[in-house]
């Protein structure tokens, strides 16, 4: 039996992006704002783009908070992309409203004005490839991560970076000029600062390691 995978519609992200990438990877993803189709799922992805109010105020208004946070601590995979993984914690300096809280830390304005190893000067959003490196090792990664060499290059298109309280729930991270959270684990929750679904066939990677994670807590 195929899993049940539902993107959340905040209407603010490219939900067919990662509609088509799932698809690909074999997947039957459904897209809604509906909580009763959260609530029955087997597994879950909050992509984002913009800014956390907006994501936070669809939320809210859509009546998503507490089912996400229900879905969380529910045990099932939630995957959380850009904007998705911003809204985990806390608080942002982007936006007056509360994020979700799932993971502890704040959101912070990657500081203009900084330079590369050359000396060029860096441009705030950050936007394009940049190379990733994980945490932990092959074997203690979490399965989302198997499978990725160490140094990959993955998509990002972002103006904040997360500052988790914890270390041990930073799983990558990239440099920007300063070390930046590329990818979080707090026990099923996973999030990704950068794009999977807009980092090629490295990217595609991870959607089938979600997919396959879903397979296995499903049987």
């Amino acid at each position: 039996m195929v899993p049940k995978i539902v993107i959340i519609n905040t209407r603010a992200a490219n939900v067919h992006s990662v509609d088509k990438a799932l698809r690909k990877v074999g997947a039957d993803p459904v897209i809604t704002s509906d909580p009763q189709q959260l609530i029955s799922a087997d597994a879950a992805v909050l992509p984002g783009v913009g800014a956390s109010d907006s994501v936070m105020t669809a939320l809210n208004s859509l009546r998503l908070t507490n089912p996400v946070k229900q879905f969380a601590a529910s045990g099932r995979p939630l995957l959380c992309i850009c904007i998705g993984l911003q809204v985990l914690f806390n608080s942002s300096e982007e936006g007056e409203l509360p994020g979700l809280g799932l993971v502890q830390g704040s959101v912070q304005l990657i500081r203009p004005g900084m330079k590369d190893k050359f000396g060029n000067q860096m441009k705030v959003p950050h936007i394009g490839w940049n190379e990733v490196h994980f945490t932990d090792g092959e074997t203690e990664r979490n399965p989302i991560f198997k499978g990725i060499p160490q140094g990959s290059h993955f998509y990002f298109v972002h103006s904040y970076r997360c500052v988790p309280d914890e270390q041990s729930e930073i799983a990558a991270t990239t440099n920007y000029g300063v070390e930046v959270c590329a990818a979080v684990v707090r026990d099923n929750v996973i999030g990704t600062q950068f794009h999977p679904e807009k980092s090629g066939s490295i990217g595609l990677q991870i959607y089938k390691n979600f997919f396959n994670l879903t397979l296995s807590v499903q049987q």
